[in-house]
């Protein structure tokens, strides 16, 4: 039996079958953020003892069964010299979600819910995705024997469709943008069935991408960061950072909370905002290179907010320019190859530092979240003006030169 509770109007229940939304209130309209979104209540078992590594996974409503098949989670804390040296802070680190299954963080999500699709007998999942989510939950099922269904607007990144195909998903593009695949994804659930795998509609999500919060806290010395920065969309891994420490704190392993800073594109910025302007915030359109945090109507928002205010945090909002920057920047200083989304966080941290709003003693985490192989187009872009060197090493020179 699983306990949950309603974001938007408190109301508690049990289950032991799928739930997405709250019953009571899931229905509510008033041209605001999604209602009804629900959060898994944890139940803190007692047994975990400080200053000792702790399974990230005895954490989750439900047990996984399958990890030995595909090793998801238990990604690289890097601790980055020559940034920590540019930038003046000798205590900060780069979680590197890249190095997950099929690239990101997403994977970590998509394993809790093939195992909640076997645990109630379903054999098809079903989403949408502006790519991570979908390929994520395309290489989970894989191992699972589960079919996927992905619903994405037709301007996802190829590579992003193509290996979400290659991993055995039935990929529908839509002709729109990620809020009308969302939508889509949901209709077709309530009429052919299946699991629903979107993110904040199944509390499952951010049960899953909260382990990272749990692994952050074995790999930082049993410990939480002073401050740590996290690219969102529609809040979704941003309410799951904050929910895994929560419950690190409720488990009485950790005394005190980080601060958990939520990074959004200028053009994408519908939760920083809100939290800003203390009032619901529907884009009309959005407009950002960061596909995968581009979001018309983010549907864990108000979630997403909650968690801002109970842990001291603020929303930061950067240009595309900086997230590419960004990109750029951990590439060739710390040789960490991320997608702009992932960028994002990195952004955000440097927005701060100009603002000092930073510390130099703090323990300062970026969360990575994603492979800068997943969107090639702009890499690519970049190499168009290299011109061939003549064969000769004196060439060679002057090439080097220029």
């Amino acid at each position: 039996m699983i306990r949950f509770s309603c974001v938007s109007c408190g109301y508690e229940f049990q289950s032991v079958g799928i739930v997405y939304l709250c019953p009571v209130c899931k229905n509510d309209k008033n041209n605001g953020f999604q209602k009804g979104i629900l959060s898994v209540k944890y139940e803190p078992k007692n047994n975990a003892k400080r200053n000792s590594m702790v399974e990230p996974n005895s954490f989750l409503p439900i047990a996984i069964h399958n990890s030995n098949s595909l090793k998801v989670g238990n990604t690289p804390l890097l601790e980055p010299t020559y940034l920590r040296e540019e930038v003046g802070l000798p205590n900060l680190f780069i979680k590197n979600e890249s190095l997950n299954p099929s690239g990101s963080l997403k994977d970590r999500a998509s394993l809790l819910i093939a195992e909640q699709a076997i645990l109630h007998n379903e054999q098809k999942i079903v989403l949408a995705s502006t790519g991570n989510a979908g390929s994520a939950m395309a290489c989970i099922s894989a191992t699972y024997g589960l079919k996927t269904v992905l619903f994405i607007p037709e301007t996802a990144p190829k590579e992003k469709i193509a290996q979400a195909k290659f991993f055995g998903a039935s990929v529908i593009p839509i002709q729109g943008t990620y809020d009308d695949a969302y939508k889509l994804s949901i209709e077709f659930t309530e009429r052919f069935g299946g699991i629903n795998r979107n993110t904040a509609y199944n509390p499952f999500t951010i049960e899953g991408k909260k382990t990272v919060s749990i692994e952050l806290y074995n790999q930082l010395g049993f410990k939480a960061p002073d401050i740590i920065y996290i690219p969102a969309g529609d809040g979704v891994i941003y309410a799951a950072v904050c929910k895994g420490f929560i419950d690190l704190k409720q488990e009485g392993l950790i005394d005190r909370l980080p601060q958990c800073i939520l990074v959004q594109a200028k053009g994408s910025d519908a939760i920083v905002r809100s939290w800003r302007e203390k009032r619901d915030l529907i884009l009309d359109k959005t407009d950002s290179i960061a596909d995968s945090i581009s979001v018309n109507s983010p549907a864990n928002a108000e979630m997403a907010i909650g968690y801002l205010l109970k842990t001291n945090s603020w929303g930061v909002s950067i240009s595309d320019e900086e997230i590419l920057d960004s990109q750029k920047k951990l590439a060739t200083k710390a040789g960490i190859f991320v997608e702009p989304s992932a960028a994002a966080a990195w952004a955000g941290l440097e927005s701060d530092l100009r603002n000092k709003l930073i510390n130099r003693d703090m323990n300062v985490v970026v969360l990575a979240t994603g492979s800068g192989f997943k969107d090639m187009n702009r890499i690519k872009k970049s190499n168009n003006g290299l011109i061939s060197c003549t064969n000769n090493i004196y060439a060679v020179r002057g090439y080097l030169k220029n």
